[in-house]
């Protein structure tokens, strides 16, 4: 059975200080009870070491928000999956629209990062999504199949570790969210497409998440679709409040 997910992401925020408080307020705040749904921190690189051995690893998985796609050497400023592996973060997001975008990542590379990832025993949450021009047009769809060819590459043992989320880009801190309604045709389409690749069963098995402007007042209306496994959070993810709010979207 694939899991219930939500995973922050807190992108480029927050000094180290200002981290180790908040991860230290989320493991707080989930003290004393079991969270419903698989807890993740994706934190900036210079927070990893510190964050990992605060929170609780049976409550709150830790992972970087990107990793590079060379295994090692001369790539100045670069941080390969092995050095994020060697904090003891177990999870690595890949394929971020705001990396498509601004650092111009390609199939390519990102099909050689999601590789090194596995490698180093990370597991990936990928991320596929459309911008506003390609859901005007209707190209939503062709948008995100051609995006998940970085992971539909792996044989079905290795997709299997492989977290999926998707992103409205449209829907990214803009204040618009996708509808439940386009979030689970979007949610089930990439389903039927992993399904056409492998099978129904690992199709079944997948978590695919929702990420864009998930919020603790729509996050159970979006999580209780039948395709959508949770949330990668952004803004939200920010305040420790908010941020458990939508992990108790799952209660």
């Amino acid at each position: 059975m694939r899991k219930n997910i939500v995973a922050g992401n807190w992108k480029m925020n927050k000094t180290l200080q200002e981290g180790i408080a908040l991860a230290k307020e989320v493991n707080e705040l989930l003290a004393g009870e079991q969270p419903a749904c698989d807890v993740i921190i994706c934190t900036p690189f210079i927070h990893l070491a510190s964050v990992v051995p605060l929170v609780d690893p049976t409550k709150i998985g830790v992972g970087a928000e990107n990793c590079a796609d060379k295994e090692s050497g001369a790539y100045t400023g670069e941080v390969s999956a092995a050095m994020v592996a060697s904090t003891g973060a177990k999870y690595v997001i890949l394929g971020h629209s705001e990396r498509r975008a601004y650092y111009h990542e390609t199939v390519d590379m990102l099909t050689e990062k999601v590789k090194l990832a596995l490698a180093n025993g990370l597991t990936p949450i990928f991320c596929v999504g459309e911008v506003l021009q390609e859901r005007e047009a209707g190209k939503q769809n062709e948008v995100v199949a051609t995006q998940l060819a970085s992971v539909l590459a792996l044989s079905p043992a290795d997709f299997s570790k492989v977290i999926l989320a998707y992103e409205p880009v449209w829907a990214i801190g803009t204040g618009k969210t996708a509808t439940p309604q386009q979030a689970q045709e979007m949610h089930a389409f990439i389903r039927g497409v992993i399904a056409g690749y492998y099978d129904e069963d690992v199709a079944d098995n997948c978590s695919i998440l929702y990420g864009g402007s998930c919020k603790p007042s729509n996050a159970r209306e979006l999580f209780a679709n039948p395709d959508v496994d949770g949330g990668l959070i952004g803004g939200a993810a920010l305040k420790a409040a908010d941020f458990k709010g939508i992990i108790d979207a799952f209660k």
